[in-house]
C-alpha cells in the first residue's frame, strides 16, 4: 500500500553532513577539485580528439567517447555537491534536486559497467571475426545499441525514485556525502531495509550479468588467440584487448573492494567509507582516457603531433 507524502511540504530541504567529521575540509575539497577538473578535462580532450578526427569515426572510437561521456555524468553526478560542501560549506539541498541527483548517480554508475561490457563485445568481434567485423558493426549499429542501452537502463532503475518518491520524509539530514539511493531512503519514515535489499538485489544481479558477459566474451578471444599460428597476431589481438581489460579491471577493483569491506562486517569509520566511496566514483573515471591516450596508436600519435609539432619556420630554414 502506497504511503502518500504529506511531510514534503513541510521538510523539503536537506543537510548533508556526511563530511561533518572530517579534520580538514578544505584540502580534501581541494583534492577532489582537481580530480575532478582532472576527469573533466581528459575526458573532454578524448572526446574532442575522436570527434574532430574523421579517421577516428569508427565503432571502437564511438565507444570510448560513450565510455567518455558516461565518466563525466558519473562524476557531476555527485563530485560538486561534495565540493560544495567541502570547499565553500553549502551543505543544504533541496528534495527535487537531491532526487533528480539520486537518479543520474545511479543510472550513470549502472551505464558504466554495460558501457565496459558492450566494448568487450566488440573487441570479441574485432578478434573473432576480423574480416566481417565492418560489416557486423558499423557506426549505425553502434550509435543505435548505446541509445537503446541508456532506454533500457533508464526504464529499469526508474524503479529507484519511483519507490522512494510516494514515502513521506521524516529527516531533513542526510547521513551521507551526497544523494544516492540509500541517503534518500533513510530520510523517509519507512524502514530502509526492504529497499536497501531490493536495491542489493538489483544491483548484484546487474554486476553478475555485465561481469558474466564480460568473461564469456574474454574467454571466446582466448580461444580465438590460442589457436592462432602466427606470434605476431596473438601481440595484435593481445594489444587490442589490454586497453579494455585495464579500465574493466581498475572498475571492478574499485567496486568489488567496495562491496566487500562494508557487506563482509569490516567495521569502517565514517571517514574510511567515503574515501572508499569518493575512489570508486572519481578513480575509474580519470584513469578511462589517459588509458585510451596512451593504449591507442592513433590517438597517441595525435597528442605527440601537438605537443611535439616541429615549427614549419625553422624547419624551412634548417
Amino acid at each position: 500500500m502506497s504511503v502518500k507524502n504529506d511531510s514534503r511540504n513541510v521538510i523539503n530541504e536537506f543537510v548533508i553532513t556526511g563530511f561533518d567529521n572530517v579534520e580538514r575540509p578544505l584540502t580534501v575539497g581541494v583534492v577532489i577539485l582537481i580530480l575532478y577538473l582532472l576527469t573533466i578535462i581528459a575526458n573532454t580532450a578524448n572526446i574532442g580528439f575522436i570527434v574532430t578526427d574523421k579517421r577516428l569515426h569508427q565503432p571502437m572510437y564511438l565507444f570510448i567517447c560513450h565510455l567518455s561521456i558516461v565518466d563525466m555524468i558519473y562524476c557531476t553526478s555527485s563530485c560538486p555537491t561534495m565540493i560544495g560542501i567541502l570547499l565553500v560549506g553549502y551543505k543544504t539541498i533541496s528534495y527535487r534536486p537531491c532526487m533528480i541527483q539520486m537518479f543520474a548517480f545511479q543510472l550513470s554508475g549502472a551505464m558504466e559497467i554495460f558501457a565496459i561490457a558492450v566494448m568487450a563485445f566488440d573487441r570479441f568481434v574485432a578478434i573473432s571475426t576480423p574480416l566481417r567485423y565492418s560489416a557486423l558493426i558499423t557506426n549505425f549499429r553502434c550509435v543505435l545499441m548505446t541509445i537503446l542501452l541508456w532506454l533500457v537502463v533508464a526504464s529499469v532503475l526508474s524503479m529507484l525514485p519511483a519507490s522512494v518518491a510516494p514515502l513521506p520524509v521524516c529527516y531533513s539530514t542526510v547521513k551521507y556525502i551526497f544523494c544516492d539511493y540509500a541517503s534518500v531512503t533513510r530520510i523517509t519514515c519507512a524502514d530502509p531495509e526492504t529497499y536497501f535489499n531490493n536495491v542489493s538485489v538489483l544491483t548484484t544481479c546487474i554486476l553478475l550479468v555485465t561481469f558474466s558477459f564480460i568473461c564469456l566474451s574474454y574467454i571466446n578471444i582466448a580461444v580465438v588467440v590460442l589457436r592462432m599460428t602466427s606470434n605476431t597476431d596473438k601481440k595484435k589481438a593481445i594489444n587490442t584487448c589490454l586497453s579494455h581489460i585495464i579500465v574493466m579491471v581498475c572498475y571492478y577493483v574499485t567496486k568489488i573492494t567496495r562491496i566487500l569491506l562494508t557487506r563482509v562486517g569490516v567495521v569502517l569509520t565514517l571517514q574510511e567509507l567515503n574515501g572508499l566511496i569518493v575512489g570508486s566514483i572519481i578513480v575509474p573515471s580519470l584513469i578511462n582516457p589517459f588509458i585510451y591516450c596512451f593504449r591507442t596508436k592513433e590517438i597517441r600519435s595525435k597528442l605527440f603531433k601537438m605537443f611535439f609539432k616541429v615549427n614549419p619556420v625553422v624547419q624551412k630554414k634548417q
